[in-house]
């Protein structure tokens, strides 16, 4: 396949920058003596779960070098056919600029409306600006479901290719965020976008991407902007600066970004003209794979290039309590079958005790032994070291997590679950006195000590905070602060803030809805981390050295080796050095 050049692509941005908006498409988006034409045919969809009671059009694009017996690649587009996309395709699919692709294209749902003199309801800022993987969702699980029951006028069937590596995704303003959000969502399903004139801003959330994108483990996405210095600057957002913020943010990553600038406004011109030159860089050494972004400092600085998530185990229904010995071996308890597991030697999970009493959270004091949150009898309880047995320490509370400090004392959140009780933190003595030492948080949860063991984190999963106290000398808090400010998804109203640990150095890694947020100690989120399910309940720093972050993920268990170890409450004091500030 051919590729657009550096120097060609400088021509370009520069040919593309015509006065008074006056963009024209070139020969490649008209029809060419010669080329084979692809068949469009004009569907329509109302079966949605996703939007219930919508109704769209949509049109797919099938090459007249199409064989079934090769899974196709595949272009979505939003709002339908846009860029003259079909006559663009039948031209590179013929000079073998762009591989043989079926394009897909969707208008947004309408709710129809009952009768003659009401409205429709329109769907598409709520499908398009809105983020979280509904969208994403909808292609995936539905409408490429629905093309492939289609086949073609001369009865060949459509097969679309399930590789990201295979798959374009693209769309203009609205449905240009559209057109991202499903790739960042689904980075394995797309990894590559055409955004024109997108509308980065803050409708539904969209302008918290440029912070995201800096933070995030980068995906393996390729992307290609367009827009024009005379787009909207209206109540939402200032369309030509969000684009721009876009493209610095994704450069910032290490993503591979690739953008076209001009003096257009908020129309289609200059994407029409630019859009098979888009084409070929999109899809520019295909097949070999699309890159992952390189990240930022504060994630080269924890993760180690080449390593990757490994999964531990799978099949419980809902794996938590990660919690790590002094020789860092590993416990968690899968809390509705009432087990604690301990990973052997060789790796894989083994029953250790087999009645929990619906066990919550887990911790290992400096005396070797396992604390545990005992749900279903409202007790912390303890298993001395190398013992399944366990002797009740407190009661008479329904705890939910607990971390044990170097000089014996614990501390438990008690979130307040049916919420006619307050939510609670409680001091628990080495003797078992027990005693209130915060109260009033939304939802107390997960709770770990800073290095030096002077800092109580609590996180209020019912809020984006992490709350800080100052542990006193007889053990009660002081100073109290929202301190760490989460970032939660648009999907939910709160952080979902779960398990947390803390690192030698001070970071303080926190089990969130949008994966793992990993802080400074001055309470800024520097990244995330996700893991491979979505999911995370509980965190712990283990194996030898404590080097490898293990994390509890719903029905699995996951472990990832990392460049930097953990500070495990139980052990003596450390002191990190002070946060950039």
């Amino acid at each position: 396949m051919k590729s657009l050049s550096v120097s060609a692509l400088a021509a370009l941005s520069i040919s593309s920058m015509q006065a008074a908006d006056d963009y024209q498409p070139g020969p490649d988006s008209n029809p060419r003596e010669g080329v084979p034409k692809g068949e469009v045919t004009k569907y329509s969809f109302e079966g949605s779960k996703i939007f219930p009671g919508t109704t769209r059009d949509f049109w797919v694009y099938v090459p007249s070098q199409y064989d079934p017996e090769m899974p196709a690649c595949v272009f979505v587009n939003q709002d339908g056919i846009q860029n003259n996309a079909p006559v663009v395709f039948d031209n590179l699919i013929a000079s073998c600029e762009m591989p043989i692709t079926i394009g897909v294209f969707v208008t947004p749902g309408r709710v129809k409306a009952p009768n003659n003199e009401a409205l429709d309801r329109f769907n598409r800022s709520y499908e398009y600006d809105g983020l979280g993987d509904a969208y994403a969702r909808f292609i995936l699980d539905e409408l490429l479901p629905e093309v492939q029951k289609k086949t073609t006028s001369d009865g060949r069937p459509i097969r679309l290719s399930s590789k990201g590596n295979d798959r374009a995704v693209a769309g203009s303003s609205s449905g240009a965020i559209a057109a991202f959000t499903a790739a960042w969502e689904q980075p394995s399903s797309f990894s590559r976008v055409y955004s024109s004139i997108g509308t980065y801003v803050g409708l539904r959330g969209g302008n918290v991407y440029p912070t995201l994108i800096r933070k995030f483990e980068p995906k393996p996405i390729r992307i290609f902007l367009q827009d024009g210095s005379a787009d909207q600057n209206i109540y939402g957002g200032d369309w030509w600066m969000a684009n721009q913020e876009m493209e610095r943010a994704l450069t910032f990553a290490g993503y591979e970004v690739n953008h076209v600038w001009g003096d257009g406004g908020h129309n289609g011109k200059q994407s029409a003209a630019i859009f098979p030159d888009a084409m070929r860089w999109l899809w520019k050494g295909w097949p070999a794979p699309v890159k992952t972004g390189t990240g930022s400092a504060p994630l080269k600085e924890i993760l180690i290039p080449g390593e990757e998530w490994q999964l531990v185990g799978e099949g419980y229904k809902a794996a938590e309590g990660m919690a790590a010995n002094a020789q860092g071996e590993m416990f968690f308890t899968d809390v509705p079958e009432s087990k604690i597991y301990r990973v052997d030697a060789d790796g894989r999970p083994a029953v250790f005790v087999s009645d929990s009493k619906r066990g919550l959270g887990q911790a290992f004091g400096p005396n070797g032994a396992l604390y545990s949150v005992a749900g279903g009898d409202e007790k912390v309880v303890s298993y001395a070291e190398g013992k399944n047995t366990a002797a009740d320490l407190a009661g008479g509370f329904r705890g939910n997590d607990l971390v044990v400090l170097n000089n014996g004392n614990l501390y438990v959140t008690e979130p307040g679950w049916e919420g006619s009780k307050p939510s609670n933190i409680w001091l628990i003595r080495p003797n078992g006195e027990e005693r209130v030492v915060d109260t009033g948080l939304n939802f107390s949860n997960g709770v770990v000590v800073s290095p030096d063991q002077t800092l109580l984190y609590v996180d209020d999963s019912r809020s984006h905070w992490v709350y800080s106290y100052q542990i006193q000398p007889d053990g009660s808090l002081a100073h109290k602060q929202r301190y760490y400010h989460l970032h939660s998804p648009d999907t939910a109203d709160d952080s979902g803030a779960d398990g947390m640990e803390v690192d030698r150095d001070g970071r303080l890694y926190v089990a969130t809805r949008l994966g793992i947020q990993v802080c400074d100690q001055a309470g800024r989120v520097n990244c995330i981390i996700p893991t491979p399910n979505g999911k995370v309940a509980s965190l712990s720093f283990g194996g030898c050295d404590f080097d490898t972050l293990f994390a509890t993920c719903g029905d699995k268990v996951f472990k990832r080796k990392l460049k930097v170890k953990g500070a495990l409450s139980f052990l003596p004091p450390i002191k990190p050095a002070a946060p950039r500030l």
